[in-house]
């Protein structure tokens, strides 16, 4: 392996600065086809690879747990070495929707991630996870394109103490390693990092999974403080804002037919609502970033994630892939430093157009 940069993450826990995430393996691609983009993103050095007990998504019943399965099979049989690879997965939070994950799932109590745990470590055929994530707060928080906190909203929860506790337990067993948060809010994250100072002698929190990209910056404006003062790595989903950065939509027709945005129109709410094209400030403030990009002779893809990845708290990002030159065009990107002259303009775009897609 050789080629993309690496990032101590924790003791022993070395992560390639791309990850690929899977949550399109068992959906939109076969398991030969997820099976070869594996392949590609090892050989050229990713050894960071995200899941979660949902994927893939679109979520259904029948495809449930098909991502976790497709990459554990990979790694049999291609006989990897375990200690070769960093595996990231996830516990679902609190839906109401998904009623065939432990009838919703209800919350996050102790025995819904243990159960979890265990599942996802069946799924794969595994001994332990490298890094452990709740998908999703069990409180009530504005997320996945909200912005502005509700208490009116709030309902009763389980105690982020439960939560630890459980996951410490895994901890001392050796089913995990590392434990992640992921669409959390600045109080969450401070909240788990003050009661986990109990379980401080075997569990640590090391990184937070939230979106990060050029129509979104709002990591930035409470949540960076809070990382870089308590040592914890932003790992950065949708840097390209669910494919819209790449350009694709812009083309002729709308983009392709399997596109994302297009193959699932109307049955993917969480990305529709927060990627919606037919926002002309979403529309605007996208087409300055591509024009940019033209202007500087740079792919759009390579913009993007040049412009993530420069950031001094992103660990990795966390990006999603269908087919091979797709990935490629991600492990060009990585080969990319902007200009002073390039972020200024970058910097000037998102003053005019500020988190289009928060």
């Amino acid at each position: 392996m050789c080629g993309v940069p690496l990032f101590n993450l924790a003791p022993n826990l070395t992560i390639s600065r791309l990850c690929l995430g899977t949550m399109t393996f068992g959906e939109q691609n076969t398991l030969g086809e997820s099976f070869r983009l594996l392949d590609q993103a090892f050989h050229a050095g990713i050894n960071f690879f995200d899941s979660a007990e949902m994927y893939p998504v679109p979520q259904r019943p029948h495809t449930c747990g098909r991502s976790e399965e497709y990459l554990g099979r990979w790694i049999a049989h291609r006989h990897i070495p375990r200690d070769r690879v960093v595996i990231a997965t996830k516990v679902a939070g609190p839906s109401g929707q998904m009623t065939w994950i432990r009838d919703g799932p209800k919350c996050l109590d102790s025995s819904n991630i243990i159960e979890a745990i265990d599942s996802s470590l069946l799924r794969m055929k595994m001994d332990y996870i490298d890094l452990y994530q709740i998908h999703w707060p069990d409180r009530y928080v504005p997320m996945f394109g909200e912005t502005e906190y509700d208490p009116v909203r709030q309902y009763a929860s389980v105690s982020i103490d439960e939560q630890l506790e459980a996951l410490s337990t895994a901890v001392k067993a050796g089913k995990i390693r590392y434990i992640g948060l992921s669409n959390e809010t600045p109080y969450g994250l401070m909240k788990f990092i003050q009661v986990a100072e109990k379980y401080a002698s075997h569990l640590k929190i090391v990184s937070l999974q939230n979106s990060y990209s050029l129509l979104c910056r709002t990591f930035d404006s409470a949540m960076a403080e809070c990382c870089h003062q308590e040592s914890i790595s932003l790992l950065a989903y949708s840097p390209l804002a669910m494919g819209i950065l790449s350009g694709k939509y812009f083309s002729p027709g709308g983009g392709p037919a399997d596109a994302r945005l297009n193959l699932f129109k109307g049955k993917y709410s969480e990305g529709e609502s927060r990627y919606n094209l037919s926002n002309k400030i979403i529309e605007a403030a996208t087409m300055e970033y591509l024009n940019t990009a033209k202007t500087y002779g740079l792919h759009p893809v390579s913009l993007a994630l040049a412009f993530v990845l420069r950031h001094p708290l992103v660990a990795s990002i966390v990006f999603g892939t269908t087919k091979s030159w797709q990935l490629q065009e991600v492990l060009d990107a990585c080969k990319i430093e902007l200009t002073p002259q390039i972020i200024d303009e970058i910097n000037k775009i998102h003053s005019r157009f500020p988190n289009p897609c928060p």
